[in-house]
C-alpha cells in the first residue's frame, strides 16, 4: 500500500490524531532539560530589550528525554491547512494539538528504535506533489503552480524545506504505524459480511434507502474494519508508553523560573 493511500483511510479515524505532526523530536542535543531556564532572547548575539530578554518560546511538554515546545503547538495548529480533507469549520484546542503531539512524539520515538526502510526525499516529494491537487484551498493559489504553491506554503507559515521536514516526520509516523498495526491484521469474509448485515444494512433501512451489493462495497467495509482494528490497537498501545514513559507537562510558572 502507498504512503498516499495510507493517508485516506487513515483519514476517517486517525488522520486528526497525526496531523500537525512537528519536529520536536528531530531537533537532538542542546534541548532544556526538565526544570531548565526556557526563554530564548532576542538577537543572535544575545541582545536584550532593556533589561529583560524577549520570551520567543516556551517549554510545554517533556516526553522522555524529547521536549514539546511552544512554537511546535503553533506549528501543528497552521500545518492542519495541508490536510485536504479536514472540516474547515472544526478546529482544535490547543490542549489537543499538545496531546496529539506526546502520541506523536512516542511513535516516533520508539519508530527511530525500530528503524525500517527510509522515507526517501522523493517519496516526500511526490507526495507533496499530488497533496497540492488535493487541497481545496490551493485553488486560488493556482497551486498547479510552483510559484502558486510557494505561495501558498509561505501565507501558512512555512519555508518548502520546513513543510519536507515536517512531512517527512509525518510519513515515518504513517509508515511504522502501517508495519507494526496494520499489516499483521486480517479481516475475513465473515467479518466482512457481519458488518455488512449488522451495521450497514440497518442504517440504510433507517433512511428508507436501498443498500448496494455486498460485492460492491466489500473492498471498503474491509478499510473501515481495518481501520477500526488498528486504532485500537494503537490506543492501547499508546496508553502503555505513556504509562511505562515519564510525560511532564510544564506549568507557564514553572517554566519561567
Amino acid at each position: 500500500m502507498t504512503t498516499m493511500r495510507i493517508e485516506r483511510w487513515w483519514q476517517g479515524i486517525l488522520a486528526a490524531v497525526f496531523f500537525g505532526l512537528c519536529g520536536c523530536v528531530a531537533r537532538g542535543q542542546g534541548q532544556p532539560a526538565p526544570g531548565s531556564q526556557t526563554q530564548v532572547q532576542a538577537g543572535s548575539a544575545g541582545q536584550t530589550a532593556g533589561s529583560q530578554g524577549i520570551e520567543l518560546d516556551r517549554l510545554v511538554e517533556v516526553v522522555n528525554d524529547d521536549v514539546i515546545l511552544e512554537s511546535d503547538v503553533d506549528e501543528a495548529r497552521r500545518l492542519a491547512a495541508f490536510q485536504p480533507f479536514r472540516d474547515a469549520s472544526s478546529t482544535s484546542s490547543r490542549e489537543q494539538i499538545i496531546d496529539r503531539l506526546i502520541d506523536r512524539t512516542l511513535i516516533l520515538q520508539q519508530a527511530r528504535l525500530q528503524p525500517e526502510d527510509q522515507v526517501t526525499d522523493q517519496q516526500v516529494n511526490e507526495q507533496l506533489t499530488a497533496l497540492r491537487k488535493e487541497i481545496p484551498a490551493c485553488k486560488q493559489y493556482h497551486c498547479e503552480t510552483d510559484e502558486g504553491w510557494q505561495k501558498f506554503v509561505t501565507a501558512q507559515g512555512f519555508t518548502m524545506e520546513e513543510l519536507r521536514r515536517l512531512w517527512h516526520e509525518r510519513m515515518e509516523v504513517l509508515r511504522f504505524i502501517e508495519v507494526r498495526f496494520r499489516s499483521g491484521i486480517h479481516i475475513d469474509d465473515d467479518q466482512i459480511r457481519d458488518y455488512y448485515e449488522k451495521t450497514l444494512l440497518p442504517q440504510y433501512a433507517r433512511q428508507n434507502a436501498t443498500a448496494p451489493k455486498l460485492e460492491a462495497i466489500s473492498n471498503r467495509i474491509q478499510e473501515i474494519l481495518l481501520q477500526q482494528q488498528v486504532s485500537n490497537l494503537l490506543e492501547d498501545w499508546l496508553k502503555s508508553l505513556r504509562a511505562q514513559g515519564t510525560v511532564r507537562s510544564i506549568q507557564p510558572i514553572e517554566a519561567k523560573l
